[in-house]
């Protein structure tokens, strides 16, 4: 059966097509991996299939009575609810019954007994209903799922709205898990999580029962858990069998496929304008030159998909800092308040530190802290000698109206236009993408934007929160390469130890300082 059929899409931004003529179906209980490299579509796709974006052209159906559960991390939270609070809204429709179960009980006291007998096969068909639905296990099963993704550790009492983004997202991704829908839309839900906690994730994944789509950066995750893949490349979506490691077998296959029939096409295409153009003008042999052209006119040319442009990041260098970078001095941080011990840290010249630990417990108020963005609840940070201090902020303005190649101008009004578009590019954005305003990109070109106005810094350290959060697996393993080489310092928040495990020459561990309860 399918869930949902899209037919013939269309859809674009200005002068940028992101799909064209694309066709896609969702059968029940299909685990779904949609793949792409950066700015193909794929958040732009869940966008449309949802309704929060209508498309150009092409049709989308869903099978009735659908339940649709789509993690949007934008949902807004209401101030004053608790967290336990917001997971049982999870099972809103239940506690609706039982008030209508409630309100037919309180009217039994005013019937006659003919209408006695209706209200008590009405309310017994509700208790069936109930039961049948696990109403009496609702705070066992908000437990159960609180506990897997780590909001025990925060305590199910508090306000959603002193929760930190990471901490939001994951309260979000617990309540739409509790709904159980009939399909689950979910794009990167691995970002906030920690590994204990991703690995909760999978496990629940392998077990769903009903249809999902998800889309994720993170390839061990996502190869553990789906069984079918969507592929978007240049405007289109190609169907996989089969999980990811056969997708690539099958797509390199293809390749290699469609790149031998280009190659013998060319050469018959080749032959066949040599003969056209030695034979046309001779009495004998035009009508035979006449065919050939014929067969070159109708000839449908094997075209080969455009290679995407590859990034490369390099840091440059600034002079060299004093010995130490930073020192703190019972540096307590928070906002309302503490959430760490009195701190007494140093960062030396050439270390390059990872900070850990669980969201939500100030890795990057720590962070903003050492770089004076937010004052500390008390305590000092004294920052060394000639610093130069390139920082990579874990999220970017959803509104920024600037095309990229603005944004870059507003920081560095020396560069030409020329230099500019070649610095973009030298992070893996296509020209249309350069042209683009940043806030129709997709997450990972974002990212990128950002990451150029680091390379066209003189750093010697740089201070990164999350910076592979949204980034495809050739831009990730680019930007490893880079921080390796980089010769400055490093201060780096990863969910990651994979990417930064080579990288770093320390882990600080932030759960050693923390007050949040664990």
């Amino acid at each position: 059966m399918s869930l949902l059929t899209v037919t013939n899409l269309g859809h674009g931004f200005g002068d940028r097509a992101i799909f064209e003529d694309v066709s896609f179906r969702l059968l029940a209980g299909e685990h779904i991996g949609l793949i792409g490299a950066n700015g193909e579509g794929k958040s732009t796709f869940m966008n449309i299939v949802t309704g929060k974006l209508d498309p150009d052209s092409g049709k989308i159906e869903w099978a009735k009575h659908t339940r649709v559960g789509y993690l949007d991390q934008h949902t807004s939270l209401n101030q004053g609810m608790s967290i336990r609070e917001v997971l049982r809204t999870a099972f809103q429709y239940l506690y609706d019954w039982e008030k209508e179960m409630n309100d037919l009980f309180n009217k039994m006291s005013e019937v006659s007994p003919e209408e006695l007998e209706l209200l008590l096969e009405e309310t017994g068909r509700i208790q069936d209903a109930l039961t049948n639905n696990d109403f009496y296990m609702i705070d066992a099963k908000v437990e159960e799922v609180a506990n897997g993704l780590g909001l025990n550790e925060f305590g199910l009492e508090r306000d959603v709205h002193d929760l930190s983004g990471g901490q939001r997202t994951k309260v979000l991704l617990a309540k739409l898990l509790l709904e159980k829908p009939d399909i689950l839309l979910l794009d990167e839900p691995t970002n906030y999580l920690d590994v204990e906690h991703i690995e909760w994730l999978k496990d629940y994944l392998l077990s769903y029962d009903h249809a999902f789509i998800l889309i994720s950066h993170d390839l061990p995750f996502l190869k553990s858990v789906v069984n079918l893949i969507y592929h978007m490349e240049n405007q289109q979506l190609t169907r996989y069998p089969g999980g990811y490691d056969e997708f690539l077998r099958v797509y390199e296959l293809r390749k290699q496929q469609v790149a031998a029939a280009h190659k013998k096409q060319q050469k018959e295409i080749a032959n066949l304008k040599d003969f056209v153009a030695r034979n046309k003008a001779n009495a004998a042999t035009s009508k035979m030159a006449a065919s050939r052209q014929k067969k070159l006119d109708k000839m449908e040319v094997i075209e080969l998909s455009s290679e995407k442009p590859k990034p490369h990041f390099h840091f440059n260098q600034a002079r060299t800092p004093g010995k130490y970078l930073f020192e703190t001095e019972d540096l307590v941080i928070g906002y309302d308040k503490p959430l760490s011990k009195p701190l007494q840290l140093t960062m030396e010249r050439g270390q390059k530190i990872a900070l850990s630990g669980a969201n939500g417990i100030g890795k990057t108020t720590l962070l903003r802290s050492i770089l004076g963005e937010i004052k500390p609840i008390s305590g000092k940070v004294q920052l060394g000698d000639h610093l130069h201090i390139g920082y990579f902020e874990q999220e970017a303005s959803e509104t920024n109206e600037n095309t990229c190649i603005e944004e870059i101008w507003e920081e560095f009004r020396h560069l030409t236009q020329q230099e500019v578009r070649s610095s973009l590019a030298k992070c893996g954005l296509t020209r249309k993408h350069i042209e683009s305003k940043v806030k129709v990109l997709s997450g990972g070109e974002k990212a990128k934007v950002r990451l150029c106005k680091l390379i066209n810094k003189d750093t010697n350290l740089l201070v990164l929160d999350e910076p592979t959060n949204h980034l495809d697996r050739d831009a990730k393993e680019e930007l490893r390469r880079a921080l390796k080489e980089y010769k400055g310092s490093v201060l780096l928040i990863s969910h990651e130890p994979d990417f930064y495990k080579d990288i770093v020459s320390d882990v600080w561990n932030c759960e050693n300082w923390t007050t949040m309860a664990f």
